[in-house]
């Protein structure tokens, strides 16, 4: 059992690595395709669009089809993808790509979280998903430093280490897996959609777009925005990007102990307002790399905080209906990395490569207070699921349950 969910957890890493390490990328890409920056952010738009529309979609589909092959075709997607994405001749070409590349990951997330309590008994399914959501962390910590490292010189160079990690993982799991049937029911696209009708849900959804619109709006064109720091160099970006995953991992332990402490509420709306200020910040703080270096630390270890409180507090709005708010808070957290590839574009067009950060801020700024305005009636004290381990288990087993779309280690690192 124990190689199979690593095995897993290499998909998940794969998966991870490819949602992220564009950041560090992307002015390779630019240049390797002749059009702007902000165009070849686009990339990043198409992916994470795809990934939160189709996603509750494909796991309707999907839903009743033997978990072995949906899991294997996702991977299958996914690596097949990757290669395309690698040998892109054209900027149309890579968009496409990167849209199959988005079906292919928002199928094997979820159903790998499930596949993960299928393998093991009942007393160890917590720590068989924290195995295969693992390979998500370290794609944070390490896949995307490792990815901008290994495509310093070529960006199709990442994608063809994506791309083999996903066939590896393909390789493996088709040899050792045994079949697993699909669910004898599950929640129409209409059940999972009729959420969106209660004014909490729909607050906390509108938030985290909110968040992660902010977010994305710089970490998409980090590469742009710390380039006075780095001067260019990869090798400096590679190590702002490897602070950055660290202290993600550090945030997320720590956001789970202050939603424990506090409450979602308190994490949510202290974390957003601190996010913001650090946001403004941004224009002087990424001008210099010893301060860039502190940015790189102190932004994470906020952001995944907040992270961790926005997906607590929707799984704590109605626990028994955990797993489609899960599902549907996933699909806003995409949808808000989408239009930040727009938003990040625009105002990369309007305002130059330092000033652009203030949007992110000002976004941050109205995300702060929709939560402070949503959240007035959820003053409610922490909860028992709510320390980092079991909240990732939850929304993680919520996932695997439904077959909904849990985003890859809270989809990036929030810069």
């Amino acid at each position: 059992m124990r190689l199979r969910l690593l095995l897993l957890a290499l998909g998940t890493f794969a998966v991870g690595t490819d949602g992220m390490v564009t950041a560090g990328i992307l002015p390779l890409v630019a240049r390797d395709l002749d059009v702007s920056i902000s165009v070849a952010g686009q990339m990043v738009t198409v992916f994470a669009l795809a990934y939160g529309v189709l996603a509750p979609l494909l796991a309707t589909v999907t839903a009743r089809w033997p978990r072995r092959r949906a899991l294997l075709t996702a991977l299958a997607v996914f690596s097949a993808a990757n290669a395309l994405t690698a040998l892109a001749p054209s900027y149309g070409t890579l968009l496409g790509t990167r849209v199959l590349a988005a079906v292919g990951a928002a199928l094997y997330t979820p159903t790998a979280n499930a596949v993960a309590t299928s393998l093991a008994p009942p007393e160890r399914r917590g720590r068989a998903i924290a195995v295969v959501m693992g390979g998500l962390t370290v794609a944070t910590a390490l896949g995307v430093p490792l990815g901008t490292w290994i495509g310093r010189t070529d960006w199709r160079l990442t994608m063809w280490l994506v791309t083999g990690l996903g066939v590896a993982a393909l390789a493996g799991l088709s040899l050792l897996l045994r079949e697993l049937p699909g669910q004898t029911t599950a929640p129409s696209l209409r059940d999972r959609l009729a959420p969106l009708a209660q004014p909490r849900v729909l607050g906390a959804a509108v938030t985290t777009f909110l968040v992660f619109l902010a977010f994305q709006t710089t970490f998409i064109y980090f590469s742009v925005a710390t380039r006075p720091a780095t001067g260019g160099s990869q090798d400096r970006l590679t190590l702002l990007l490897l602070v950055s995953g660290i202290a993600s991992v550090a945030g997320s332990s720590a956001g789970g102990r202050l939603v424990d402490k506090w409450g979602p509420r308190v994490v949510i709306v202290s974390a957003s307002a601190a996010y913001t200020v650090i946001a403004a910040a941004a224009p002087w703080t990424l001008r210099t790399m010893p301060t860039a270096l502190a940015a790189s630390a102190l932004t994470p270890l906020v952001g995944w905080s907040l992270a961790v409180a926005l997906i607590t507090r929707v799984a704590s709005l109605d626990p028994a209906n955990a797993p489609v708010l899960v599902s549907l808070n996933s699909s806003a957290l995409y949808l808000g990395m989408a239009a930040a590839g727009g938003t990040g574009s625009l105002a990369l067009a309007l305002f130059g490569d330092r000033w652009f950060l203030l949007v992110g801020a000002g976004v941050a700024l109205v995300a702060t207070g929709v939560a402070a305005v949503t959240t007035r009636e959820e003053r409610v004290a922490p909860h028992p699921v709510q320390t980092p381990s079991s909240a990732a288990r939850h929304s993680a087993t919520a996932a695997a349950d439904t077959g909904s779309s849990q985003p890859p280690g809270l989809a990036a690192p929030p810069m």
